[in-house]
C-alpha cells in the first residue's frame, strides 16, 4: 500500500502541473508572450503612419510565427487572424498594387498564419507526449521497489534503464520479497508495451506477485495463478490483448537449493564462485496470459557466493544481436577475461534429468567483486538510443552455518512434546537464548501435540537462528490448519491463538511430503555475521 500511494502522490503532483502552482513567471517569459502582440500592434501603425512603398507590409507574416514559438494554438489562431485583418484594413494604407499582387500578398500573410497554427499544433501534441512519458516514467518509477530488504539469504544489487524511445517507458520490474524459513524470492518479468498503461499493468502483476509469495507457493504454481490473473485481466483490456513473461526463483539459504520457474522470460545467469558463467536451460513456456499451460519448476543447488543474475531481454538487445552471441556477451561482463571452465556443472535436482548448461565465456569470477561494480559493468555496455527498457537484479547467494540450524526427527507419539520442548530448551540455551526459552517451547509444545493428533508422520522440528528465531514443524498432512477463538467453556482450539500472541509472525506452507507450520520471533540483536554484513553494505551502497 505504501508503494501505491508513493506512486499515486507522485503522478498527482506530476499531472497538477504548473497551472496548479503559484503564478511565478520570469519577466523574460512575459516579454516572449507578448512579443508576437507588441510586433502585430507596431507593424500596424507603422504602416498606417509612415505609408511604407514596396513589399514592406509583408513584415506582418512573421508575426503569427513568433505568436507560433510563444503561444498555445488558441493564441496562435486569435493573432493569425489579427495579422490577416490588420493586413486587410490597411489596404488603402500603402502604397498601392496592383491587384494581383495585393492577392498575392494577402494570400501569402493567410499562409503563413496556417503554418503558425501547424507549428503550435505540433509543438502541443510534443508537449502531450512529452508529459505522458513523463507521467508513464513517474509512475513507473514509483511502482518499482525503492529500497530491496536486505536479508541474510543473498546481497542484492539492480539498476534500471529506461528506454529511448517516444513511445515511452516499459513495463519492466523485478523485486526481492522475503519468505519464510530465511528463503527469498527473486523476480523478474516484462509487460508488453511502452507507456502509461504499461507502467499501470506492471504495478498490479508486482502486487498480485507479492499477495502469492505471502501464500508460499511454489514457483510453478505461482506462475499458474499468474497466468489465470492476467487472462482475465487481458478479458477488460480496450488496448489490445495483455501479455507478460516472468521469472520466480526462491533461495533456500540452509539448503543452498534454488527453485525457478519461467513463463517466457529470458533465463537466468549464475556466475559461479569456482567455474564461471552458467545459463541453466529451463523448461520452455509460454508467456503469461496464454493460458492453458502446465509450468515446471527446476531446482538447482548452487555454492555459497553464486551470483544469481536476472534480466530481461532489453539487455540482451535480441533486435541486433544474435542470441548466442547475446549470451556470449553478457557473460563476458558479468565475468570478464576468464579462462576455460574448470569444475563440475551446477547440479540439478529437477524432474528432467540432467541439466542442460550452455556456458559462452566461463572461468574464475572475482567472487570478492562488488555487485554494484558488476552492474555498472553490464550496464555501460548498453547503446545510448536502446528501444526497450534495460532491468537488471545481481543476488549473491550467502549459506547459514550449520551452528545456526537444529533439526530433530520426532515419532508420531504424545511424549513427542515434552522430548521437543527439551530439545528446543537445550539448544537455545546454548545459543545464549534464555529469554526466548520458554515463548519458543510454548509454541513447539502445541504444534508439536497438534502435529501428533492430527497429522501424521514424518514429524520433523527445526530451529534456524537468523535475524529472527525461526521454529519450523513440519509433518505428512496437508490439512490446513486454521486460527479458532474459542469460547469462555470450550475445552480446546487454543492452541493456533496462543502461538499468534507469542509469534511475530506464523503461517503454513506446503511441501511435497506434506505442510510446514512455522513461527517467527525478533531478536533483540542480530548476529554478529550480520550486523558486520550490514556494515559493508552501508559503506558500499548499490
Amino acid at each position: 500500500m505504501d508503494v501505491a500511494e508513493q506512486a499515486l502522490s507522485s503522478v498527482r503532483a506530476l499531472v497538477r502541473g504548473p497551472a496548479h502552482r503559484p503564478l511565478r513567471r520570469k519577466p523574460l517569459a512575459l516579454v516572449q508572450r507578448a512579443l508576437p502582440t507588441a510586433i502585430l500592434i507596431a507593424s500596424a501603425i507603422a504602416l498606417a503612419v509612415v505609408n511604407p512603398t514596396g513589399h514592406y507590409s509583408l513584415i506582418l507574416a512573421v508575426v503569427p510565427l513568433l505568436a507560433a514559438a510563444n503561444h498555445g494554438v488558441h493564441g496562435t489562431a486569435v493573432i493569425g487572424a489579427l495579422t490577416v485583418t490588420a493586413y486587410v484594413l490597411l489596404r488603402n494604407q500603402v502604397s498601392e498594387d496592383a491587384t494581383d499582387v495585393w492577392l498575392i500578398k494577402l494570400a501569402f500573410i493567410v499562409v503563413t498564419a496556417a503554418v503558425g497554427m501547424l507549428l503550435a499544433q505540433a509543438r502541443a501534441r510534443e508537449r502531450l507526449l512529452v508529459h505522458s512519458q513523463d507521467l508513464a516514467l513517474v509512475l513507473q518509477r514509483g511502482l518499482l521497489p525503492q529500497d530491496l530488504p536486505r536479508t541474510s539469504a543473498v546481497e542484492v544489487c539492480h539498476r534500471y534503464v529506461p528506454a529511448d524511445t517516444r513511445a515511452g517507458v516499459g513495463g519492466d520490474w523485478f523485486d526481492v520479497i522475503q519468505l519464510p524459513g530465511a528463503r527469498v524470492a527473486l523476480v523478474i518479468g516484462d509487460v508488453t508495451g511502452h507507456g502509461i498503461h504499461a507502467a499501470a499493468m506492471m504495478g498490479r502483476l508486482r502486487t498480485a506477485v507479492h499477495t502469492l509469495a505471502d501464500l508460499d507457493l511454489a514457483p510453478d504454481e505461482l506462475l499458474s495463478r499468474m497466468d489465470d490473473l492476467v487472462i482475465r485481466l487481458g478479458a477488460g483490456e480496450q488496448e489490445g490483448e495483455l501479455g507478460a513473461t516472468c521469472l520466480y526463483l526462491v533461495y533456500d539459504p540452509v539448503s543452498r537449493r534454488c527453485t525457478v520457474a519461467g513463463a517466457g522470460h529470458t533465463p537466468p545467469a549464475f556466475v559461479r564462485p569456482d567455474s564461471g558463467v552458467e545459463f541453466p536451460e529451463l523448461p520452455e513456456h509460454p508467456p503469461l496470459g496464454v493460458g492453458g499451460t502446465a509450468f515446471e519448476s527446476v531446482e538447482f543447488t548452487l555454492p555459497e557466493g553464486t551470483i544469481i543474475a536476472l534480466y530481461t531481454d532489453g539487455l540482451l538487445d535480441l533486435r541486433h544481436h544474435h542470441a548466442d552471441a547475446a549470451l556470449d556477451r553478457l557473460a563476458a561482463m558479468l565475468a570478464p577475461d576468464q579462462g576455460p571452465l574448470t569444475g563440475t556443472p551446477l547440479d540439478r535436482t529437477g524432474q528432467a534429468g540432467t541439466a542442460l548448461i550452455k556456458t559462452p565465456l566461463i572461468g574464475t569470477p572475482p567472487i570478492k567483486t562488488p555487485l554494484a561494480e558488476i552492474c555498472n559493468r553490464v550496464c555501460a555496455g548498453q547503446h545510448a538510443t536502446a528501444d526497450d527498457d534495460v532491468a537488471l537484479l545481481l543476488a549473491r547467494t550467502r549459506a547459514v552455518s550449520g551452528n545456526r540450524v537444529a533439526s530433530w526427527e520426532l515419532p508420531a507419539d504424545p511424549r513427542s512434546a515434552a522430548e521437543a520442548r527439551a530439545a528446543v530448551g537445550r539448544q537455545l540455551s546454548a545459543w545464549g537464548l534464555e529469554d526466548k526459552v520458554f515463548p519458543t517451547e510454548l509454541a513447539v509444545s502445541e504444534l508439536v501435540t497438534n502435529a501428533v493428533r492430527h497429522a501424521s508422520a514424518p514429524i520433523t522440528l527445526r530451529l534456524i537462528r537468523d535475524r529472527a528465531l525461526i521454529c519450523e514443524v513440519s509433518d505428512g498432512s496437508r490439512t490446513t490448519p486454521h486460527l479458532h477463538h474459542a469460547q469462555l467453556l470450550d475445552e480446546g482450539g487454543r492452541g493456533l491463538y496462543l502461538v499468534s500472541q507469542i509469534a511475530d509472525r506464523w503461517g503454513t506452507r506446503y511441501t511435497e511430503t506434506g505442510k510446514t507450520i512455522w513461527v517467527e520471533q525478533a531478536l533483540p540483536v542480530p548476529l554478529p555475521t550480520a550486523a558486520i554484513e550490514d556494515t559493508l553494505l552501508a559503506a558500499t551502497p548499490c
